[in-house]
């Protein structure tokens, strides 16, 4: 089940788009959230804003990725960030049968992977770098899940 909702800034000014749409999909992308607000090294952020376009391998098509969270550093770095749980970020197991739901994590993570590297090439083009966080990464940045 996910876990959705809206999320409202304490510190507005950081907040670089709309801040009366900012949506989270997971605890976690809330808790993200949260630390972007109060860090005080991150000097802007937006959620969903950024959009890359991609060709998706399982289709062939052009779409529109829109990344989870633009982030803006003190020290001039920018960041685009896709937060993802850890068995996401990684093939699916093969198993002896081809089921329905194992060829539909395939396709899945064929998805991803065309987002995550015209992710990866629009960020260098621009002077950025494309990061995938899960919950370990967000763990080490000393973010806990509070409900």
């Amino acid at each position: 089940m996910a876990y959705s909702g809206r999320y409202k800034p304490k510190n507005i000014k950081k907040y670089e788009g709309n801040v009366s749409s900012i949506k989270y999909r997971s605890l976690w992308e809330r808790q993200v959230m949260r630390w972007l607000d109060s860090n005080p090294s991150v000097i802007g952020w937006n959620s969903e804003e950024v959009v890359v376009r991609y060709r998706c391998k399982t289709d062939g098509k052009i779409h529109r990725y829109f990344t989870d969270l633009f982030i803006r550093m003190k020290d001039g770095k920018c960041f685009l960030i896709e937060i993802k749980p850890k068995n996401q970020t990684v093939p699916p197991k093969q198993s002896s049968r081809k089921t329905q739901k194992y060829l539909r994590e395939v396709m899945t993570y064929a998805k991803n992977i065309s987002k995550w590297e015209a992710a990866t090439e629009f960020a260098n083009r621009n002077g950025m770098t494309f990061q995938i966080w899960n919950e370990d990464t967000i763990k080490g940045l000393g973010i806990k899940l509070l409900k």
